[in-house]
C-alpha cells in the first residue's frame, strides 16, 4: 500500500495568509525526502462560507506542473479535479503533459465537483454535473489511452479530437474518480482505474463506502478486485485546539497508532492512503512519515 500526503495550496489562516510558492515546495520536498510514495493538490479556485471571508488558494494545475519539475521520485496526483472547470479534452491534454514533466508519476484524479460558490464567481456552470461528467469520462479516458476520440453529446462535442505528442506511457496515466452515490459510483466503475473516497477517519469508516462501491461493480458486472481502492484520511494532532469538522473523526495518535491503522486500511484491501495533516506542519509530516516507516518495515 503506498502512502502519501496532501500539499496546501489554500491560505492560512494564520498571516500572511497566503502560500507562497517556495514554501509549497518546500513541503513536497519534504515529503518526497521522507520516503512517502506521493504528494496530492486539491483543485479549487475559492472557498466561500455565508459571512466569513472568502479563503484563497493557487490554481491546482500550474502548481503541479511545477512540483512535477520540482521532484523526482513521488507520484502526484489531483483530489480532485472539477470537471468542470475546465474541457474534458483539455484537461486530458493538461494531464498527458504533466505526465511527461514528471516522468510518468501522474495519476489524474477527476470528480463532479461540489463547491457552488466557486462556479458561480468565475462563470462555471453548476447544473446537470453527473450527467456532464458521464460525457466527460467518455472523451478523456479515450484521449488517455489511445489519444483519439470523436464524441457527439448534449454538453461536448470532440471531432476527430487527438492527443499528439503522446507522454511516457502508451496507456497514459491512471484514472482515479473520486465518488459517493449510486450515479457516480457506477460511473466509477464502469471507468476508472482507482477509486477515491474522503475523508476517512479509522479504518472502519470505509466499511461502508466499501460496500456502496462493490455492489456498484456488480451492477456494471466488474470484479471490484479490477479496481484499486484509494483513501482521503484526515490526521489530525490530538493536542491541536482547532478541531476542525469532517464526516468522520479524524485519524489521530502516535506514529505506532497510525501505523496500526495503515496495516489494518491494507488488510481491508486498500492500494493508496493520502493524508490531510491537521496542523498542516512540518511536524505533522514527520509524524507520517514516521508511522509511514513503521508501517512499511513491518508490511517487510
Amino acid at each position: 500500500m503506498k502512502i502519501g500526503v496532501v500539499i496546501m495550496l489554500a491560505n492560512s489562516k494564520e498571516p500572511p495568509h497566503a502560500r507562497r510558492y517556495d514554501g509549497i515546495k518546500d513541503m513536497a520536498l519534504r515529503a518526497e525526502a521522507a520516503g512517502l510514495d506521493s504528494i496530492w493538490l486539491y483543485d479549487h479556485f475559492l472557498y466561500r462560507n455565508e459571512g466569513q471571508p472568502t479563503i484563497g488558494i493557487w490554481e491546482c494545475w500550474t502548481m503541479l506542473a511545477a512540483l512535477a519539475d520540482a521532484t523526482q521520485r513521488v507520484e502526484l496526483g489531483t483530489l480532485v479535479v472539477c470537471n468542470s472547470f475546465r474541457n474534458p479534452a483539455l484537461l486530458a491534454k493538461m494531464a498527458i503533459t504533466v505526465d511527461e514533466i514528471s516522468h510518468g508519476r501522474l495519476i489524474l484524479g477527476v470528480g463532479a465537483g461540489w463547491n457552488k460558490p466557486e462556479y458561480e464567481a468565475f462563470g462555471l456552470p453548476f447544473d446537470h454535473r453527473v450527467e456532464r461528467f458521464d460525457e466527460a469520462l467518455q472523451i478523456i479516458k479515450p484521449l488517455l489511452r489511445e489519444g483519439h476520440v470523436d464524441f457527439e453529446g448534449k454538453y461536448y462535442q470532440m471531432r476527430d479530437c487527438e492527443i499528439n505528442p503522446r507522454g511516457p506511457r502508451p496507456e497514459g496515466p491512471p484514472l482515479m474518480i473520486g465518488s459517493f452515490g449510486p450515479k457516480m459510483l457506477r460511473l466509477t466503475a464502469q471507468h476508472a482505474d482507482l477509486w477515491n473516497t474522503a475523508y476517512l477517519g479509522k479504518p472502519e469508516t470505509l466499511i461502508k463506502p466499501r460496500e456502496d462501491l462493490w455492489a456498484a461493480c456488480k451492477d456494471v458486472g466488474r470484479d471490484p478486485a479490477t479496481l484499486g481502492v484509494t483513501g482521503l484520511v484526515a490526521l489530525l494532532d490530538p493536542a491541536w485546539p482547532d478541531k476542525p469538522s469532517f464526516d468522520n473523526e479524524p485519524l489521530s495518535g502516535s506514529a505506532e497508532e497510525i501505523a496500526e491503522a495503515m496495516r489494518a486500511y491494507q488488510q481491508m484491501g486498500v492500494a493508496h492512503l493520502m493524508f490531510h495533516l491537521v496542523p498542516y506542519t512540518p511536524a505533522m509530516l514527520d509524524r507520517l512519515a514516521d508511522a509511514a516507516r513503521l508501517y512499511h518495515e513491518a508490511a517487510g
